[in-house]
């Protein structure tokens, strides 16, 4: 059986000294993107065919509105023949031997291996990432492939075989706990049937591929569909398509459809032949897809993640440098746009003021600008109409607060929604405590003692990420046994919320963030896409 580990690229081109050879390797990848793969005219596959719609979606970059292509703007008519492509292609696909399909799911990581640089190039330059956050999202697309291959591996397909001894002992009539013949029995776990895979703008190619990974390996068949309205990521997905075709996942196997979420994905979840729903994104979609399919009377079952309001507490005995660089790199890192971003702080009063000073010193430190130059920290939010929420929340905190750093937008001559990093101090009770706002906006209050602090943190219908500073063990046992998240990190400096990497820090929302307690990246994800069967046979 192989082994697990993950990529990891950029830390080791840094460990052999090689980073020059890294930028490198991104910089061609960008030019050759330029050169050959924007602007075209893409397709939609369904049953493993291209299709071409009445109407067309423009998708451009949000860092400088170069146009990405024209893509298909699929109907409910293109998601029931997906939907049905799909369902013809359950049976096959769902009797094949898990060996063949864990051999398919790695050599889609060969593939994405091999590709690496193009696509994160074209991510970057499709929804604003630089490049070590697009070269990390490929990287962990590649771990999520490895990782449910060896965790399928390991647990043999999840089937679990025994025997019972016949008894000599007889009995007229059974009941519970009779004596009887030798039995047979399979424990196995089956796939659902087709899943509909409904993916996110900020991680286009990890979250997609992970979803839509675990649901093939586990023997179910997938109708995906990108991000397509408002904040687009079609081409990735597009990437995705390909890249499994060239794995050898069968036609109808895997079909991919671009389309808005009123028709496609509407389809998705109203359709009684669509078994399962994969989903990352906010939490009032989720909640209303799940609302409206039970209440049509169709049961599905739901895998999905809905957001976080991610709070950090930093208390009078943390090391306030590593504070301030852990929670910057979660807050501001792809401009905010993650659901585990840091949006909240609650300080210790005694050390409010150097804190906040400290975290403003190191936010004016990041550098805004096209994040496809090496140096550039903050790019541009996805689409404009974020912009619009930016401005708002500086408006209230204006209102009901101060602003201690940022707070404008940034025009550098490109056609792009640039803002600066923007931290607000405010009361708990305000409405920006509350919200996600997938903005680079920190708000932060102060607390007097652990007990006011953690109650704060733990003050929100989300429950995805959570962090602490602090050098006391009465704060961290209290944090720990406390907090009411699912990803917890203490004291850590490359990230205070954000950074779980596959197969170590399992992913998983609690509250409003997650329906099912089971998160991605962990050794109980695949089981939600299969259900129990027990099947016995007397010999």
């Amino acid at each position: 059986m192989d082994t697990f580990s993950n990529e990891s690229t950029y830390k080791k081109f840094l460990e052999q000294g090689d980073e020059q050879r890294f930028d490198s390797l991104f910089e061609g990848a960008i030019e050759k993107a330029k050169r050959e793969v924007f602007g075209r005219k893409f397709p939609i596959y369904i049953n493993g065919e291209e299709v071409f719609c009445e109407k067309e979606i423009s998708e451009y970059s949000p860092i400088d509105h170069m146009p990405i292509g024209r893509f298909q703007s699929g109907t409910r008519e293109n998601a029931k023949d997906a939907v049905e492509a799909a369902e013809n292609a359950f049976g096959e696909w769902s009797r094949t031997d898990y060996k063949e399909r864990i051999r398919a799911m790695r050599k889609a990581a060969e593939i994405f291996r091999r590709q690496k640089f193009l696509i994160s190039a074209i991510m970057s330059i499709e929804n604003g990432k630089t490049r070590y956050e697009s070269v990390g999202e490929v990287d962990e697309a590649i771990d999520f492939l490895n990782y449910y291959s060896y965790e399928m591996e390991k647990n043999k397909g999840y089937s679990i075989k025994k025997k019972t001894e016949e008894s000599k002992a007889k009995v007229a009539a059974g009941f519970q706990g009779a004596p009887g013949g030798s039995e047979q029995i399979y424990n196995l776990m089956k796939p659902y049937g087709v899943f509909g895979v409904i993916a996110p703008f900020n991680f286009p190619i990890s979250i997609s591929t992970g979803m839509s990974a675990a649901a093939l390996i586990t023997g179910n068949t997938v109708v995906f569909k990108p991000s397509s309205t408002d904040n687009m990521t079609m081409l990735t997905g597009l990437y995705i398509y390909k890249i499994f075709e060239e794995a050898g996942i069968p036609k109808g196997v895997f079909n991919y459809v671009t389309g808005p979420g009123s028709e496609v994905g509407d389809e998705l979840v109203s359709n009684s032949k669509v078994k399962g729903i994969a989903f990352t994104g906010s939490k009032n979609t989720g909640m209303s897809m799940m609302a409206k399919s039970y209440g049509l009377g169709i049961h599905k079952t739901f895998v999905v993640e809905l957001g976080g309001k991610d709070p950090v507490i930093v208390s009078k005995s943390a090391d306030l440098d590593a504070a301030a660089e852990g929670i910057i790199s979660s807050a501001f890192g792809y401009s905010g746009q993650k659901c585990s971003a840091c949006s909240r702080v609650y300080v210790q009063e005694s050390i409010k003021e150097e804190f906040i000073s400290k975290l403003s010193e190191r936010t004016r430190s990041l550098k805004i600008g096209n994040p496809l130059l090496k140096g550039n920290y903050i790019g541009p939010l996805i689409s404009p109409k974020p912009l619009e929420k930016f401005k708002t929340a500086v408006s209230e905190a204006e209102a009901h607060g101060r602003i201690v750093h940022g707070g404008k937008t940034v025009d550098l001559g490109i056609e792009g929604a640039y803002v600066e990093p923007t931290i607000a101090e405010m009361d708990h009770s305000n409405r920006l405590f509350h919200e996600e706002l997938f903005l680079p906006f920190l708000v932060i209050d102060s607390y007097k003692d652990f007990s006011e602090a953690l109650a704060k943190a733990n003050d929100t219908e989300y429950g995805l990420t959570a962090g602490l500073y602090s050098r006391s063990k009465a704060d961290i046992s209290a944090f720990m046994n406390g907090i009411a998240a699912g990803v917890v990190y203490i004291n850590r400096k490359i990230g205070a919320t954000t950074g779980a990497m596959v197969g170590s820090q399992v992913f998983v929302g609690w509250k409003g963030s997650g329906t099912t307690g089971k998160g991605t990246g962990g050794r109980f994800y695949l089981q939600q896409f299969m259900q129990e069967q027990s099947q016995t046979v007397v010999k």
